[in-house]
């Protein structure tokens, strides 16, 4: 891709350039095919990253659910990595239409306008937007029937949800996410994988309750919890220099991943 296109597909969703450098490197690098896909939910706007993987016939469809940081640059870096691995990868902007002027995720000030923003989204929006992504991954030409979820932080816990709301998903992959109400969970019918960091306790310390909860509801539910690591591993453990601790975090869980996705 040339890097005209990739500074187009950046603006497209607003996101800042000077942000995450390293890992808008790494898509300049990427010799995939990636867009982004306007969509209508329910009258608003949604936008959405895609990257597909080279592949010479259908492949799985994998939901990528971003962090509370909105739709950064190691979202849709992640998203493309996913495509590498040969998946049809989908990254919906939660915040898309939500910023000023219409906007998505760089369109706000800051941090904490992004946080606020999405902590007004409500459940059954943030469920009809991934349907909506969802769905029109599943119905193009290289993608097959499969779909899998997976969220990080904040997105953790929405794949957590999502898996609660949606049938017929393969797997559900959480990464440093709360559970859903122990309620909510005699509706889900996939199995859910959980990956935590032990030098996170406000969220790693939900896993024993969230494995008996699973349990009692006749749920298949694995969680991992790698020692020394810090919340936001997956990021944390793929920039430039990271702790010894995320980046074998970080390694371990995408190896337990793939090792999933590919049964």
């Amino acid at each position: 891709m040339t890097r005209i296109l990739l500074l187009w597909l950046l603006l497209g969703l607003g996101l800042p350039l000077g942000a995450q450098q390293w890992a808008q490197a790494r898509l300049q690098q990427s010799p995939r095919h990636r867009e982004i896909v306007n969509l209508t939910v329910q009258g608003r706007k949604l936008q959405a990253f895609v990257a597909y993987p080279e592949a010479s016939r259908k492949r799985p469809v994998i939901l990528v659910i971003h962090e509370i940081f909105g739709l950064s640059p190691w979202a849709q870096e992640m998203t493309d990595e996913l495509a590498a691995a040969g998946y049809v990868a989908i990254a919906p902007d939660l915040l898309s239409g939500k910023g000023p002027d219409g906007g998505g995720t760089a369109s706000f000030a800051g941090q904490t306008e992004i946080g606020r923003a999405i902590s007004q989204l409500t459940p059954g929006e943030i469920s009809a937007d991934l349907d909506a992504a969802a769905d029109w991954a599943l119905q193009q030409p290289a993608a097959s029937h499969k779909l899998y979820v997976v969220g990080f932080c904040w997105g953790g816990g929405q794949s957590f949800r999502y898996a609660t709301h949606r049938d017929h998903l393969a797997a559900a992959f959480v990464f440093y996410g709360v559970p859903p109400p122990a309620e909510a969970m005699a509706h889900i019918t996939a199995p859910v994988f959980g990956f935590y960091a032990g030098n996170d306790a406000r969220i790693s310390l939900t896993v024993p309750d969230t494995r008996k909860q699973m349990k009692s509801a006749g749920k298949k539910y694995q969680a991992v919890v790698y020692d020394g690591a810090g919340h936001g591993f997956m990021r944390a453990g793929e920039q430039p220099d990271p702790t010894p601790a995320n980046a074998r975090a970080r390694a371990a869980a995408w190896a337990k991943m793939m090792q999933v996705m590919k049964h």
